[in-house]
């Protein structure tokens, strides 16, 4: 795979705080991102342009700001398996899945994206989230013959989305998913890639195909207590008839009995409102106004090019599927995305 080549020049930046990728220097017209997805390109000057690009399968999204893992040695897929919600133990070479790690109760710590290459697993997930989740690992190695490594200062994610045909790199690890391919690519080769990958697009484009797709993101769908039921992640990301992992208690009790306490929603915004609700802001029955119960909060919004402002939200199980809902001060109109 091209990107086991290593560029030890650029690790300082990676893997800090500070991280800012060249290509916000290198390709025209960028406007830096704000957290979560600071150090890349927010867009390059058109958003819906860049986002109908994508729509089409052209051109590329800068997410070399995400952290990088692998996993080598010969229990790696059996070891992973344990410690997974994914079935990953017999995981063929080439497959991507998502899988998720949880904490004894059941609650969402870390989300990974991964593919196999038949010597080395590798993940790739939010920034900042490789220290905390090669820790956990470590510290379940005991007698495995596994290496667990952070590659992100030299190891640098681009996305593709689908039916791109972009030329890759010779032996470029790819992670082929429904809604396009997420390639590793060795750092060093960011620069030469964007001058021939076609149009770039910026993390806000993607993010609005993904609120679109109803695709939960951690740390923005999720918070401290959040469980797989709540956001859909069930059916792609989690193995209902695996062995036992932390958290699995959890997760089949919640299933049978079939009362998550939270759900994720979909909203279609009013567009008269210039403003966005921002991550966090409360959600509320539009008809009890400003002053009502929160009974939940926005997790994701979004300028999408067709729907217009749309946004997605984790509410209460109870919330009324056909209500109206006020989203910080927006209303809106949902669409079931986890059945109450």
């Amino acid at each position: 795979m091209a990107a086991h080549t290593s560029d030890t020049s650029s690790s300082a930046d990676s893997t800090s705080g500070g991280y800012v990728s060249p290509l916000l220097d290198l390709l025209p017209g960028a406007v830096a991102a704000e957290a979560p997805d600071a150090g890349v390109a927010a867009h390059y000057g058109e958003l819906f342009r860049e986002q109908r690009a994508l729509a089409r399968g052209e051109g590329f999204v800068d997410l070399s700001h995400r952290d990088v893992v692998t996993v080598t040695g010969q229990d790696r897929l059996s070891w992973l398996h344990l410690l997974l919600t994914q079935h990953v133990s017999e995981l063929p070479p080439g497959q991507a899945t998502e899988a998720l790690v949880l904490s004894a109760k059941g609650h969402i710590e870390h989300a990974v994206h991964l593919v196999d290459d038949g010597e080395t697993t590798w993940l790739h997930t939010e920034p900042g989230q490789a220290g905390p989740l090669i820790g956990y690992l470590e510290s379940m190695r005991f007698f495995y013959r596994v290496e667990v490594a952070d590659r992100t200062a030299d190891v640098a994610v681009v996305h593709l989305p689908a039916g791109a045909i972009t030329e890759l790199p010779p032996g470029t690890g790819v992670l082929e998913t429904p809604y396009g391919r997420d390639a590793f690519l060795a750092r060093a080769e960011l620069p030469a890639f964007a001058a021939t990958a076609g149009p770039p697009a910026g993390v806000l484009a993607l993010e609005a195909l993904r609120v679109e797709a109803r695709r939960p993101r951690l740390g923005r769908e999720t918070d401290h207590r959040t469980i797989p039921h709540e956001l859909g992640w069930l059916d792609t990301a989690v193995h209902l008839h695996k062995g036992c992992y932390r958290g699995q208690e959890t997760v089949a009790r919640v299933h049978n009995l079939g009362r998550p306490p939270r759900r994720l929603v979909f909203l279609h915004l009013d567009g008269s409102e210039v403003r966005l609700p921002e991550h966090g802001e409360p959600v509320r029955l539009a008809a009890d106004g400003a002053e009502g119960r929160q009974l939940g909060f926005v997790t994701t919004a979004a300028r999408h090019h067709e729907l217009g402002p749309i946004a997605l939200a984790l509410v209460k199980r109870n919330v009324p599927a056909d209500a109206d809902l006020l989203a910080g001060q927006t209303v809106a109109a949902q669409e079931i995305v986890v059945a109450p």
